[in-house]
């Protein structure tokens, strides 16, 4: 066999092979697979010579059959290396291909679906077999530059506001106690709640303290106060040299006040002082570049794109699961695999 799996029962090795990666992420490791409960997790490995190739994923069966397909959990995963993938050589590349292609076979695979990073660059890889989507731009503040630098770059009502929000009083405070992460919680759930966000959008206390308490990654909620009442915070985390604004949240009373302007502000300061060079704040809902993504691209030039990956590993299977569930009916979707279509046309 060419490759090997790691299970979720095997953390440290799972770890072992992430941290030794050039470029990776909080969404790569075991813990934040471990949290999923809409698959098994399982991390894909192939290893020639000093260097490998590791692809994290989710099996899920499929109902009424004896086949499988895979995805990728809620955020930014995709294949990552201990090599930069611009060094691979395309015999490496080709052999781990053949490689994920045979454990395809052997799991009875009908698709993969994955959404890949916007700053680590392995769509070379996954673009030789299977198709990438793009699914829209993320936009990252570069904390290379000087301070000044990158505040310049603000859109100028931006720099406005926050000059304003600190003359007022406004401040930063990292969450040090359960009472501070339950009231960004609430915040948080609360403000799911008057978008009408999805229910995969709506995150728990467990989730929070769990993900406080991991030794896979390091994260912090931060809180931004007027006088000793929150009025917006954020779940960051920091991983290799990526500060990810993973979720985010402004108190329903302080929306007129703009507070997530200085809130993002601030944390691009706790990203330098963590050594971090890119905050990451992600795009719009659903990849879209609606006045969520407007408002981030008011922080930073520097877009990114946001592309999933699709392969169909066994097409005769594929098309008959497609035609049992929404048989011959023409339909415009961009959603895959289709066979798992939810039907909301």
């Amino acid at each position: 066999m060419s490759y090997r799996l790691v299970t979720v029962q095997e953390r440290e090795l799972w770890n072992e092979y992430v941290h030794a990666c050039k470029m990776y992420d909080f969404y790569h490791t075991w813990y934040y697979h471990s949290l999923e409960k809409s698959g098994e997790p399982v991390l894909f490995v192939y290893q020639q010579e000093d260097c490998f190739i590791i692809f994290p994923l989710l099996r899920r069966e499929i109902a009424g059959s004896i086949y499988c397909d895979f995805t990728s959990v809620y955020g930014y995963a995709g294949p990552i290396s201990n090599v930069d993938f611009d060094s691979i050589d395309q015999q490496t590349m080709h052999r781990f291909i053949q490689a994920f292609l045979e454990f395809l076979e052997k799991e009875k695979t009908i698709s993969v679906f994955c959404r890949l990073h916007p700053i680590i660059n392995h769509d070379i890889l996954v673009e030789k077999f299977g198709s990438l989507v793009d699914n829209g731009k993320t936009i990252a503040i570069d904390l290379n530059g000087t301070l000044e630098e990158q505040r310049g770059k603000y859109r100028r009502q931006f720099r406005s506001k926050i000059r304003q929000l600190r003359e007022k009083g406004f401040y930063l405070k990292i969450a040090d106690s359960k009472e501070e992460v339950k009231a960004f919680v609430k915040i948080y759930n609360e403000n799911m709640a008057r978008v009408q966000a999805e229910p995969y959008y709506y995150f728990d206390e467990f989730y929070f303290f769990n993900m406080l308490n991991s030794a896979d990654f390091e994260s912090s909620v931060l809180l931004l106060y007027f006088e000793d009442e929150v009025t917006s915070g954020a779940f960051v985390t920091f991983s290799n040299n990526i500060m990810q604004f993973h979720l985010a949240a402004t108190n329903t009373k302080y929306l007129h006040e703009g507070p997530m302007k200085l809130l993002i502000d601030e944390a691009t300061i706790v990203g330098r002082k963590n050594n971090m060079s890119f905050l990451h704040l992600g795009g719009g809902v659903g990849g879209n570049e609606d006045s969520l993504f407007e408002f981030k691209a008011g922080f930073s030039h520097k877009t990114l794109s946001f592309k999933t990956w699709r392969f169909v590993s066994n097409q005769k299977v594929y098309d008959q699961m497609v035609r049992s569930r929404l048989g011959n009916q023409a339909i415009q979707t961009d959603f895959f695999p289709l066979y798992r279509e939810p039907n909301n046309f």
